[in-house]
This record gives C-alpha cells, sequence and structure tokens, in this order.
C-alpha cells in the first residue's frame, strides 16, 4: 500500500430535471480515488454507519479500486449528505450539509487501530475538514498524524477551509498544532489568506511566509480564476528546498467544479510517490484539477495528466 487518506465521505445529491443524481464525495476520498487512477495503491481510513447508505459509500469507493479494509463500522450516527446545485457560473455553485451527527463526526481517539491501518504505506493525507467536524474528530486526527510520523510516512495537509463548518478563526487555531506534523501543506490561495490572516503580497510570497512560520518542509498553493460563466483556469505552485515550482496556467470547461482540488492532490501525490520531480508533481496536479472540472460527481476519472 502507497497511500493512505482519512476523512469522512458523504452521499452527495445534485439536482436534474425532476429528480436527482446520486454520487459519493470526500475530500479525502476523492484524492484516494484520483491517485488510484493513476496507478497508486491507496487506502482510504474512515468511520461509516452499519446501514444501506455507509454500505453504498464504501462500495463506490471499491469500484474505483481504492481499499476500504480499514473503515471503522458502527451502530451509532448517520452516513452524512450534501446537496450540490452547479450554477450557469461556477463561482454559483452552491452545497449544503446535512452532516451534523455523523458517524464520522463521532468517531474518538482509539476507535482505528492506526498501526494496521498505516501499516507498509508509504504517504498519508489528511484535511482540515476532519478536525471541522467535532472536538472528538480533531484529537483522532491529531492521533493518526502522531502515528503516521511514528511510522515515518510522509504526511501532506490539505488546508480544505469550509466556512459552512467553521470560522477562520477557529481553523487557524485548531490546525496551527496540526501543522507541524506536515512534510506538506497544500492551500487554494484564497482560503489561505483567509485562516492566515495574509492578505499581501504574491501566491509565492504566501507560501514562504506559510513556510516559514510554520517550518514546513513544502507548501503549495493553487490559484483558480472562476470569474467568467462555465469556464475556469487553474493554476499552481510549489515551494520546496529553497526552489519555487510553477505550473502554467489551464483552462477548463466547468461541468462540475467539486474535487478539483482533491484531484491536485492526488495528482501531486501520485507524481511523487513515483519518484517524479516536484516540477512535474505540481504540474500533474494542476492538469488532473483542470480535466476534473469536466466530469460530473467529486471523484476524478483521468488515468493519465
Amino acid at each position: 500500500m502507497q497511500l493512505v487518506t482519512f476523512g469522512e465521505a458523504m452521499l452527495r445529491l445534485t439536482p436534474r430535471g425532476s429528480g436527482f443524481d446520486v454520487y459519493v464525495g470526500g475530500a479525502e476520498l476523492n484524492v484516494a480515488v484520483a491517485a488510484a487512477k493513476l496507478g497508486v495503491t491507496a487506502r482510504w481510513v474512515s468511520r461509516l454507519p452499519e446501514n444501506p447508505a455507509g454500505r453504498a459509500i464504501a462500495r463506490r469507493a471499491h469500484e474505483e479500486g481504492v481499499d476500504v479494509s480499514h473503515v471503522a463500522w458502527t451502530g451509532e450516527g448517520r452516513a452524512g449528505v450534501f446537496y450540490v446545485e452547479v450554477g450557469d457560473d461556477p463561482s454559483a455553485t452552491t452545497v449544503t450539509y446535512d452532516r451534523a451527527g455523523s458517524a464520522m463526526a463521532l468517531v474518538a481517539p482509539g476507535m482505528i487501530e492506526w498501526r494496521r491501518a498505516l501499516h507498509s504505506a508509504k504517504w498519508f493525507h489528511v484535511s482540515g475538514i476532519t478536525p471541522a467536524l467535532s472536538e472528538s474528530a480533531a484529537a483522532t486526527l491529531a492521533e493518526s498524524l502522531a502515528a503516521a510520523r511514528a511510522e515515518r510516512l510522509t504526511i501532506s495537509y490539505d488546508l480544505n477551509f469550509r466556512p459552512k463548518l467553521w470560522s477562520p478563526e477557529r481553523a487557524r487555531v485548531v490546525q496551527e498544532p496540526l501543522l507541524r506534523f506536515a512534510d506538506l501543506f497544500i492551500a487554494g490561495e484564497d482560503a489561505a489568506r483567509l485562516v492566515f490572516g495574509l492578505h499581501e503580497g504574491s501566491a509565492e510570497d504566501l507560501a514562504r511566509e506559510l513556510l516559514q512560520r510554520y517550518a514546513l518542509p513544502a507548501v503549495a498553493i493553487t490559484v483558480r480564476d472562476s470569474k467568467r460563466a462555465r469556464l475556469a483556469t487553474w493554476s499552481a505552485l510549489l515551494v520546496a528546498d529553497g526552489a519555487t515550482h510553477r505550473a502554467p496556467p489551464q483552462s477548463c470547461e466547468v461541468i462540475d467544479p467539486l474535487g478539483a482540488g482533491d484531484a491536485f492532490a492526488g495528482g501531486l501525490i501520485a507524481a511523487r510517490l513515483q519518484n517524479h520531480s516536484w516540477e512535474r508533481a505540481v504540474r500533474d496536479g494542476v492538469s488532473l484539477a483542470a480535466k476534473k472540472h469536466g466530469t460530473r460527481g467529486d471523484f476524478s476519472t483521468a488515468t493519465a495528466p
């Protein structure tokens, strides 16, 4: 097993005509799926209710080539649901969550056997969505990061700020202690500026400030311009080892913008696990993010960058 991710996945309902299209989505599962499509062996760790909704989520993950053998099954809680209405303008896409009391929100330290879940892996990926779910989920994330550090895995942490889950101030306070575990920190430019209060300077200045402030080995900043109806431009840069690596902007038609940032992370991680340079990794990530905009649902379906 090369990659392990940890986080919540939910059922996604998107209105179409008189009904709904039903998908499965969740940031960390999306990353595992994206990487698996590129040839990486990937495992997703989570907590799901032992009911048809929970089984449907795990089944979809398995169908996409992701190992789900370390999902913790429980009789408490529920599967979260989120509703996505994709607007004519990408920036008008709306997301409504119905995830209170989910099995993952009720996760607590000691419920997951981390040594077994992480065994033989090389990379561990998490995001800032998990600590936003509950105090116990935040504590479990900290437990997982400590276990991954003990196993000497490379750790990536995606900010993935969700304003409907918590405030920028709370997000910063809770996550600052967690960032010390990260070997790679990933964030969208706008979200990073909001959470960390860094409103001046370029995207590269932002990356270097975060790298220095939190003693991070590498920081990737993604930049999305989606001001034009149904069109978006994606780019990114990554600062590591004193150098800045840039991916040229890629334009894409927006069919469904959700999961693009996760596709970026999946593409970048897959490239690094396949021994490619940072330069190649950030380019692969941007390429996968651009392609994801043309795919309905949260999962990336690209089998090559």
